[in-house]
């Protein structure tokens, strides 16, 4: 690998993956900050946003889609359905499948959300090609290690 000043690899600065960690992190601690008024955790943000786009998905291509397992969705959506901003409703095909669907209160709670991702835009100094390329080569990495595995 070229590019690390001393050559040492094993330093922790010069790890992808601990920059990605910080990263994460403090994106976490400016989202629950942005998302307290909303009643909303990051995760539970993200179940909404998946909603917002397309309601009324399978639990199973909802855990797919934000790539969760069903031991971590679960939780999720019986908080957003005890909040009332969504309901689980089972099949009358298939009693094992259980859409998700967005209520009157959830849906309602797009345009209180509506400037979230704006104010996170502005909290990371990049304009939005900055932005987008960076998801973009995110998207990129997400696919190669997928492949790797």
């Amino acid at each position: 690998m070229t590019g690390i000043p001393d050559g040492d690899l094993m330093r922790l600065d010069h790890q992808v993956c601990f920059a990605l960690h910080t990263t994460s992190r403090a994106f976490d601690a400016l989202y629950r900050a942005e998302l307290h008024g909303l009643g909303l955790t990051y995760p539970q943000y993200l179940v909404m946003l998946a909603l917002w786009e397309a309601d009324g998905p399978t639990v199973k291509r909802l855990g797919e889609r934000l790539r969760l397992d069903s031991g971590t969705l679960s939780p999720l959506l019986k908080r957003l359905e005890a909040a009332g901003l969504v309901e689980r409703r089972r099949s009358r095909e298939d009693e094992r499948s259980v859409s998700v669907h967005l209520t009157g209160q959830g849906a309602a709670l797009r345009a209180r959300a509506a400037d979230v991702p704006n104010r996170i835009l502005e909290a990371t100094g990049l304009d939005v090609q900055e932005l987008v390329a960076l998801r973009e080569t995110l998207r990129r990495v997400t696919t190669n290690l997928d492949a790797a595995r």
